[in-house]
């Protein structure tokens, strides 16, 4: 309310007056409470509604493949509200009313959320993986000279159902990043008098916390070339609505919003998750002759990366004839609605992509470090934002010398947008060559079975009657 009607000016004579230290340091706390909001709700969300459904049982199993879907759905359909009401608000000076419905809606979602409590499965806590991770990288530190032999057969591993990460699987032994094998050889110095029969964690460890180690390492190339593709999907909020603005967005009496076309984004993630489900996916299970679920996690994302190549083409290709059609008054006669297709090409890759992603590190990520792998998703997009603020402060920098406007100059008539789109397909592309050899570098986890639960944990508070013995170590 202060930020928006401000003290001692309104009268177009007088300057406003300043706002205080308080007014605006409580602007940043909000802003950065955002932030924080998000970056605690979004990645266990996904991993809490993961766990609703028993990945054994084959018809829960499918529904867990399709919430990824849904879930994202979901987001976007938040995204539309947001850039329909929340705009028209924006775009009329209210943005106390616009605060307060956003509060209204979190607060909405808040009750949503406690309605199904009874109803929730819960896991118990597996530890701190942070001090398993520690424990592995200090075990072989320590054992850096040792020449480990090959095979799993001399390194150690808890017997029967006790697990280094608890309620968790056992992991099996992959080769790979065999420095790591060290933490799990077994010496004399292990067993001593003080622990012969409990070694030292930053001693000796598990294989389970070894391969734990060793999966985050192979995510690791995974997660980077997705942050490439978050620098085109950046794009979509930041120079396509400056494109947009220089087009004509006049329908009749009415002018479109350049923010607005967003909903063609929203439109086509909302088509394309229903094809790929109901379509796609059936296709080619039943090409293959297998009862899968379809195209691979890894796949779906390298034809999200390419999917994205072609929206920026399509956005290079506009922007072209943008400038072609530019009038004496500055303005482009090209109607803003041929930005339709780049938008939905984007919406179409990010099915692709951020659903692949978010079950993949969700597949892929050991039991312990399943919010891990959700947060994994939700920090490439932040990543993808400080990139191509980068990027674009690094082509300003260099296509603004010997006095030329630049690429991107505040009048778009003057610069070559299109160049700075093409530019993004090329590095695009470069990035799908990469993550096609890092793809075939991956090696998927392997477990080999649940692990114990400590015997005065308490039963589960699942009202399923599907539940098999398989599930008996929910809490």
């Amino acid at each position: 309310m202060f930020l928006v009607k401000p003290n001692g000016c309104g009268d177009e004579e007088h300057p406003c007056k300043k706002h205080t230290s308080l007014e605006i340091g409580l602007f940043y706390v909000s802003t950065y409470m955002v932030a924080l909001g998000n970056g605690g709700y979004q990645p266990n969300i996904a991993t809490f509604g993961a766990d609703q459904f028993d990945e054994e049982h084959p018809k829960e199993g499918h529904s867990k493949v399709a919430f990824f879907s849904y879930f994202y759905l979901a987001l976007n359909l938040g995204s539309l509200f947001s850039n329909t009401v929340l705009g028209y608000f924006e775009d009329h000076g209210l943005w106390t009313l616009g605060f307060w419905v956003s509060t209204g809606s979190a607060f909405i979602a808040l009750v949503l959320f406690l309605i199904g409590t009874p109803r929730y499965r819960h896991f118990k806590p597996s530890g701190n993986p942070i001090s398993r991770v520690s424990q592995v990288v200090v075990a072989a530190t320590k054992k850096w000279t040792l020449k480990v032999p090959a095979g799993s057969d001399v390194l150690y591993e808890v017997e029967g159902k006790e697990c280094a990460i608890q309620g968790g699987r056992k992991m099996l032994h992959t080769r790979g990043f065999k420095f790591l094998d060290r933490a799990a050889y077994v010496t004399s110095d292990d067993f001593g008098q003080e622990n012969k029969n409990h070694p030292s964690p930053w001693r000796l460890c598990t294989v389970t916390q070894v391969e734990e180690v060793k999966c985050i390492l192979r995510l690791l190339p995974i997660w980077l070339c997705t942050i490439l593709y978050s620098v085109v999907f950046t794009q979509m909020a930041s120079l396509f609505v400056e494109q947009g603005a220089a087009m004509n967005t006049t329908v009749g009496h009415f002018r479109v919003p350049p923010a607005g076309m967003s909903a063609f984004d929203i439109l086509s993630v909302a088509f394309f998750v229903f094809l790929s489900r109901r379509v796609l996916d059936p296709i080619v299970s039943r090409i293959r002759n297998v009862k899968t679920k379809g195209l691979t996690e890894l796949q779906r994302m390298g034809i999200g990366l390419i999917i994205a190549i072609m929206a920026m083409v399509s956005a290079g290709i506009v922007e072209c004839y943008r400038l072609r059609f530019i009038q004496e008054d500055g303005t482009s006669s090209l109607s803003i609605f041929w930005q339709v297709p780049q938008y939905a090409l984007i919406g179409a890759s990010e099915v692709f992509m951020y659903v692949g992603q978010l079950e993949f590190f969700n597949d892929q990520a050991p039991d312990g470090l399943k919010s891990f792998g959700s947060a994994l998703c939700m920090t490439s997009i932040s990543l993808g934002n400080y990139v191509s603020s980068l990027l674009v402060s690094i082509v300003m920098k260099i296509s603004t010398k010997d006095n030329m406007p630049g690429w991107i100059p505040g009048n778009l008539n003057r610069g070559h947008l299109d160049r700075f789109f093409f530019m993004l397909a090329a590095l695009t592309a470069i990035d799908f060559v990469v993550y096609l050899a890092v793809a075939r570098w991956y090696k998927s986890i392997k477990f080999e079975g649940k692990c114990r639960v400590d015997e005065d944990s308490d039963e589960s508070s699942d009202h399923s009657s599907n539940i098999n013995e398989l599930e008996s170590f929910r809490v």
